[in-house]
């Protein structure tokens, strides 16, 4: 199977990339320069210009069996102002129509396109339990994946399943949030974020890894996909579960308005509210986490080797 993955060299895209490439697929890596980027092993890169027209990147795409797309530039790097907000939005809707002008324009269009999306999508509903039917919130994240969903829906068509992909927070200790909470605790100072009461809906990234791979060979999964675990905590269990992992106390709380003052917008949008999103439809349909207790997912990530390099799992199928 041919299988053309957009921001393939991330902390998401690397080891997806690689197990698919393991499993005997062959993997195209779409990025904006290939100068100074190693390929995962059993890939190649491809340079391409995302910038809403089709563009070269049409000839990978046309035959392909999969799309996977997980372009668009980092939320976390910088604080925000209004230029990066512009580019966090402008570089996930142009990546997208790209990638969505290029299937509909193929003579052999893939039969799946995997588009990122997140659980921004949902806003800030505090304790309510989100589903993937819940309503958007109206807040910049909540718009940015309501209108990246949108333009990834425009590949859909009779010969395309379209599935965004609504990750949670995804952990493995070589990237995403979880390296730069490590410092406090281990220095003894760790503890949780403002309140607390926070949910964090986290995922281990080998089962986000699995799930993405399990909606690719799983016909019946379309739309919208919650990419969380499936017990959800507060960002003060978070907390105390770090700590067991690290043999670390977890009582120390970051205030609010500190975070505001150093963070501005970006703290109250990525770590002093959050989703306590579940995910229903890949329950409902069959996937099998490796990890459903986040204690679980933390000593796993402290104790053993990253999970990617292990055996094909079995709720891949």
């Amino acid at each position: 199977m041919k299988i053309v993955i957009a921001g393939g060299t991330g902390f998401l895209g690397r080891p997806l990339a690689a197990r698919f490439a393991a499993d005997g697929h062959d993997v195209v890596i779409l990025t904006r320069q290939t100068s100074g980027r190693l390929a995962p092993p059993g890939t190649r890169l491809v340079t391409w210009i995302p910038n809403g027209d089709i563009g070269s990147s049409a000839e990978e795409i046309d035959g392909a069996d999969a799309v996977v797309n997980l372009a668009g530039e980092s939320i976390a790097v910088r604080r925000w102002s209004e230029a990066h907000k512009n580019r966090i939005l402008e570089s996930r809707v142009l990546a997208t129509r790209t990638l969505a002008a290029a299937i509909r324009r193929a003579r052999a269009a893939p039969a799946i396109l995997i588009s990122g999306s997140a659980v921004g999508y949902y806003g800030s509903p505090g304790d309510e339990t989100v589903a993937e039917d819940h309503a958007p919130g109206s807040d910049f994240l909540a718009r940015v994946c309501v209108q990246w969903e949108a333009e990834a829906m425009r590949a859909a068509g009779p010969h395309t399943r379209v599935v965004c992909v609504r990750t949670g927070l995804p952990l493995e200790k070589d990237g995403g949030a979880l390296p730069p909470m490590l410092p406090p605790f281990k220095l003894g100072v760790g503890g949780p974020i403002g309140s607390g009461r926070q949910y964090w809906p986290w995922i281990h990234r080998a089962d986000w890894v699995d799930m993405v791979r399990w909606a690719l060979d799983t016909r019946s999964v379309s739309g919208p996909l919650n990419a969380t675990g499936p017990a959800p905590v507060t960002n003060g269990e978070f907390a105390r579960a770090l700590g067991r992992a690290l043999h670390r106390p977890a009582f120390m709380p970051a205030p609010a308005f500190a975070l505001r003052l150093i963070l501005g917008e970006m703290a109250d949008a990525l770590l002093l509210s959050g989703q306590r999103a579940v995910p229903a439809k890949a329950e409902r349909l069959g996937y099998t986490f490796r990890y459903s207790r986040v204690e679980d997912a933390l000593t796993a990530i402290f104790t053993k080797a990253p999970v990617e390099a292990s055996s094909k799992h079995p709720s891949t199928r």
